[in-house]
């Protein structure tokens, strides 16, 4: 019996299917940034859920992709990687992936994604 629990805990993760924003609504689509904490967002910033677990997209300078390491509702952004071009609006950038990084919760209605915290921290985008 013993033996047939451990089997059992072992395939159980791969039962499980994909538990990210990926399967609840955020794949396939083009999100674009239109604001942070309630400030419009002006440079042109993207994100977008290829694969499960995964995330990628265009910041005002750079293309970027990380991991996402939480099941939703819950977003954790892994470490960013990006390109290194530079560009005017490097400091937004910075901004955008601080913001990013700080970002615990998400929601999927539509073609609006939030991504959030309980800091009262917003980030919303909007389906291109």
């Amino acid at each position: 019996m013993f033996r047939f629990a451990i089997f059992l805990l072992a395939f159980i993760p791969a039962c499980q299917g994909d538990e990210t924003l990926s399967a609840y609504g955020a794949a396939d689509k083009v999100w674009v940034l239109e604001s942070v904490d309630g400030a419009a967002w002006s440079a042109r910033t993207t994100i977008t859920f290829p694969e499960e677990g995964k995330f990628a997209g265009n910041a005002p300078c750079n293309a970027y992709f990380g991991a996402q390491r939480a099941p939703y509702p819950w977003f954790e952004a892994g470490p960013i990687g990006a390109t290194r071009r530079a560009c005017p609006e490097l400091d937004q950038e910075a901004k955008y992936f601080k913001a990013l990084e700080a970002m615990t919760l998400a929601e999927v209605s539509g073609d609006v994604l939030v991504l959030s915290n309980e800091d009262g921290r917003e980030m919303v985008f909007r389906a291109d």
